[in-house]
This record gives C-alpha cells, structure tokens and sequence, in this order.
C-alpha cells in the first residue's frame, strides 16, 4: 500500500479550493526574485497590487487618496501584541476603515471597504502555496495561505498522516513556531487550518488546540459521512467564499477579562479571538433568517427556539446572532433574559 504524501494532501486541498472558485498560484511564481513578482520583499505578507486593485473595485466613489490612506492604515499597525494589532485589523476589515477627503471644498468623512461582503464573486480569491514570508532575519513558509483581495486571511498547516509524528496536534505546533517567528503574516489572520490528511480543525489565532474544532457539514443540513474526510467537507463547508466571508465578518469576536498575578497582584486584561463552531454558525444563520420572516410585514412575530446542550456555547451564539441582526434590521431591541432554576 503507497503512503500518502504531504505534498499529494496539499495538492488535493489545492484541487478542492479551485472546485470552490480560488485561483491557484505557486507562491515561487510571485516571489520578490521571481520574473512575474507580486511582493517587493519576502517580508511583504500583502500582495499589494490585488489589494489596491480590489479597494478601488469596490469603492469607485472614494477619491484613490483617500483610497491608498486606507491601506496605509492597515499597513502601520505596530503594537507590540499580535492580539492587538489583529482585533484592530479585525475591526476595519468588518467595519470599514475610516477616511477623510476634500470633496466641493467641504471636508467629508467616509468608509473604506477592503471585501466586498455583499458580493462575494466581487473579490479576489488566491489559494497558495510555498510562500515564504522573512521576519527579522527568519525564513518560514506555511503550506498554504488563502488571499482574499491580498490579504492573508486564513493560513493552512497540513501533516503527513503516514508519520507517526505527523498529527493535528504537531500541526498545530507549527502554527505556534509561525506566529513567533514570523507575527507579520498573522495580523491579517482570520483563522487558521490545520490537517494531517485525516483530521481537519480550524481555530483562531489565540485558540489553544481544545479550541480547534472540526467542520462536520458541507451544506449546513446533514453532517458528513466518516466516509468523507474531515478536510474536505472542512474546505467544502467552510472555506466556500460566502462561508469564509459570512464568518469573518459575523462570527468572530473578541472576549477580554482581567487577569491577576496571585504573587504580584498585578492586573492585565488578556484578549481571546473565538471563532464559531459550525452548529453555532448554522444554527444562528437559521436563527436570523426565521427572525427577519417573523418581522417582516406578514410575519407571525414568533422567529422560533434554538435548542443547544449545555456547554455548546449558548452565551457565544446569542452575541453572534445580535451581532447579525442589528446590521439586517432596523435597529431592533434585543432583550438578554438569563434563567438559572
């Protein structure tokens, strides 16, 4: 019996991500010292062509200053926190970046879009793989990045399943030894991936390994057969395009809470990304839908009951779901009402 390579996994979830409508391109292909560069620099993690192209794409009516003060913004984000400077990025990619111009002489005050939320097909998706990223003088390169528009906005570590050592769990090693090595490419991270051929999870960029889940459906109505591997109904399931946007732009939140040195009394306030779960993104999604027909004008007001198990993260899909329909509705009341018997 031939063993499975990394290399024919990576080349099956290439494969995959092309069914799902990504372009395909051999990061080598667009290296910095390659005859058709995308990157002035192998420290440059923004391919930053696409990204100017795909601003001006989606906001035609914002002045191409104003438009550029926008991807310099995302540029100078330094803090010395990765959380920090990927919540601040979080924030303008769903919220958009905020930009001032002269227009008739008056000064006005606009948005900038970097992703077209509304209109998936209206962006630029890029599966890669190989790319090289250098930081302070270490070179790393993750097995495959997914661009959307430029932006490395999910990263894949993939594990050869024929080696004993080769796990989800070494996977997920390696995305640690990338995130202090090479913390750049991780600003724009909406989450990560990893895989060994067999098993497939994905996680936010604080998520301990407990905390990368597997995606069990493809379509959101059954779950997949264990006939079918976890990374493709992951890829099918998740990283479709108007999956991979709808969760980046409304299922990821960031929870903070203090914390206290029992030895020093020192207070910090520690930052955890959470991602949802897909029972959580589906259940929510039907949640919304049920909840915009109950309101609509021949609705019975009655948008239904989400049933979960305790410990499925009940608290965390009520946030998601207000989150959804404040921006659907107009301004609606949301009322939290906690029972404990």
């Amino acid at each position: 019996m031939n063993k499975i390579t990394e290399s024919e996994i990576e080349k099956f979830a290439i494969e995959l991500l092309e069914k799902q409508g990504y372009q395909y391109i051999y990061a080598p292909d667009i290296a910095p010292d390659s005859d058709t560069p995308e990157r002035r620099s192998f420290e440059d993690v923004l391919l930053s062509d696409r990204l100017q192209t795909a601003v001006g794409r989606i906001n035609p009516k914002i002045p191409a200053e104003a438009r550029e003060d926008a991807i310099k913004q995302i540029q100078r984000l330094n803090s010395p926190e990765l959380i920090v400077n990927n919540e601040e990025f979080h924030r303008m990619l769903t919220e958009g970046i905020k930009v001032s111009y002269q227009k008739d002489g008056n000064n006005r005050g606009d948005l900038v879009w970097l992703i077209d939320f509304k209109n998936p097909d209206n962006n630029d998706f890029i599966v890669t793989n190989q790319f090289t990223v250098r930081e302070n003088g270490v070179n790393k390169r993750p097995d495959i990045i997914l661009f959307v528009n430029g932006l490395p906005l999910v990263v894949i570590e993939l594990k050869n399943p024929a080696e004993e050592t080769a796990t989800v769990k070494s996977a997920f090693k390696q995305l640690q030894t990338y995130k202090q090595a090479i913390p750049g490419l991780f600003i724009y991270n909406g989450f990560m991936v990893i895989s060994d051929g067999l098993e497939a999870r994905a996680g936010s960029l604080s998520a301990g390994f407990s905390r990368f889940m597997a995606w069990k459906t493809s379509d959101g109505k059954v779950e997949a057969s264990p006939l079918i591997g976890q990374l493709e109904t992951l890829i099918k399931g998740m990283l479709n395009k108007e999956t991979l946007l709808d969760l980046i732009r409304h299922f990821i939140v960031f929870d903070k809470s203090k914390k206290e040195d029992k030895e020093t009394g020192i207070i910090t306030i520690q930052t955890v990304k959470k991602l949802a779960a897909y029972h959580q993104y589906y259940a929510v999604n039907r949640a919304v839908g049920n909840t915009i027909k109950a309101a609509s004008e021949t609705g019975d007001r009655k948008g239904g009951v989400v049933w979960h198990t305790q410990g499925s993260g009940k608290s965390l899909s009520m946030v998601f779901f207000t989150g959804k329909i404040v921006l659907i509705l107009d301004n609606p009341d949301v009322c939290k009402v906690a029972h404990r018997p």
